[in-house]
């Protein structure tokens, strides 16, 4: 199964939604099943299934009313995957950076105690 790094951010992307949903239904699940592991209202759920198989990452077995993540739907689990894994590692440039703006900026305002 896929573990997908989650930002820090309070909502969640389209994407992160989507792959929220494929990384459920991969052994099959029914829509509700999908609904409370994704954390999705119903509206959302019905809005994203239609979206998802539309694009063909997910199938549904009608008789049974199981969703299936298709091939493409792995595949793209496993690209948002190194995407997310792209995102973490540009957080820890950025958190790099800052600090090292955060010292510059302290090393101007310390002037004054240098000189004692």
């Amino acid at each position: 199964m896929v573990q997908v790094v989650r930002n820090n951010s309070k909502y969640r992307s389209r994407l992160q939604i989507i792959a929220d949903i494929l990384i459920v239904a991969e052994d099959g699940a029914k829509k509700t099943r999908i609904m409370y592991q994704a954390n999705l209202s119903y509206d959302l759920l019905k809005r994203y299934l239609a979206e998802t198989l539309e694009a063909d990452l997910i199938s549904v077995d009608k008789d049974k009313k199981i969703y299936v993540t298709t091939g493409k739907g792995k595949v793209f689990l496993k690209k948002y995957e190194e995407y997310c894994d792209r995102c973490a590692q540009l957080e820890e440039h950025f958190e790099g950076a800052r600090k090292d703006e955060l010292l510059l900026q302290k090393m101007c305002s310390n002037t004054s105690d240098e000189k004692k």
